[in-house]
This record gives C-alpha cells, structure tokens and sequence, in this order.
C-alpha cells in the first residue's frame, strides 16, 4: 500500500511539474529560419496564437519530427478550394526549434545547410535554428529532459496555454487543436 501511494504520489508531482509553466509568458528566443529569415518567437508572432515545437537534442529532434506532418496537416497546408465540404483550419503561426547550445553552438551553420536540404521545403519558413546558451530556457519552458521534444501552444499575448513533450500522438494533436479552436 505504501507502494501505491508513493507512486501515486510521485505520478501527482510529474504532473504538476509538467504544467508549471502553463501561464507563464514563453521567453524572447530569437533564431534563423531555414528561408534564412532571423525570427523572434514570440513577439513576431504575437498577431495569433502559436504553436512551439522545440528539441535541445539529436534524439529529442527526431522525435520533434513526429510533429511536423500532422501539424503540416492541420494546421498549415492550405484548403482545397474545390473541396465539397471547406475545411476550416484554426489561423495560427507554427515554428520548430532545434536548439543549438554549449558546443553544438559552432555547428549550427552546417546543420543549417544540412536541414535546408532534408527538411521539406514547405517547411523552410516554420524551422527557427536557434545557436546561443541554453540559460534560463531550462528552467522557464521546464524542459528537464534533453532526449524528448517540447511543444507548447502560446497564445497572443505571449502566454503559454498548453505544455507536452515527447512524439506526437493523436491524444496530443487533439488537445493542440482544442487549444487552438476554444481559446
């Protein structure tokens, strides 16, 4: 019994660990987008709400690539006009951001080159390359886990609304685009 309660006890405190920082404002991150645009998210992206995906490491940008396709899906690629029945998709900015820190930082500008070949063109304009210290995004976005994916729903006033980590999942995409659509 003491067993369950532990537990249940440690599964309470991973919750309230991952939620902490919905409400808080998502910090100034300034990168590189792959069509070689210097962006800042979020306040060049404060017209709507945001979707934020982000990885610090090789493995945890794998998995940050689950995302790219549904999220393409949903939320980006435009309607066909000649559909029966009009889609209707939640007007939102998306960006991905693989991190570049510490001593990864010096490779940041091959790695650039590198996506704008591998990465789907369609997806240039949504990939921010960000070189620069990890500082305090650690502790602020609660990203204690360098092998998975964080993705965040920032509204417009810069707030986060939503928090996960780790691959897409349908359970995940569902909660996003309730986010996106009830807010």
């Amino acid at each position: 019994m003491k067993k369950l309660t532990l537990t249940l006890a440690t599964l309470f405190v991973l919750i309230q660990i991952a939620k902490a920082q919905v409400g808080d404002s998502f910090p100034e991150m300034t990168g590189t987008s792959l069509t070689d645009a210097e962006i800042t998210v979020p306040s060049a992206t404060q017209d709507k709400m945001t979707l934020v995906g982000i990885a610090f490491s090789k493995k945890a940008e794998d998995d940050l690539k689950t995302w790219f396709q549904p999220i393409w899906e949903r939320f980006i690629r435009e309607a066909d006009p000649n559909a029966l029945i009009p889609e209707m998709k939640p007007d939102v900015n998306v960006v991905f951001i693989p991190m570049f820190t510490g001593l990864k930082r010096g490779a940041s500008g091959s790695a650039i080159r590198k996506m704008q070949k591998d990465v789907d063109k369609k997806l240039h304009p949504h990939v921010i390359v960000y070189s620069g210290k990890m500082g305090d995004y650690e502790d602020q976005l609660n990203m204690s886990e360098k092998d998975k994916p964080y993705f965040y729903v920032v509204n417009k006033a810069g707030e986060i609304i939503y928090a996960t980590s780790g691959r897409s999942s349908m359970k995940k995409l569902n909660e996003v685009e309730e986010m996106v659509t009830d807010y």
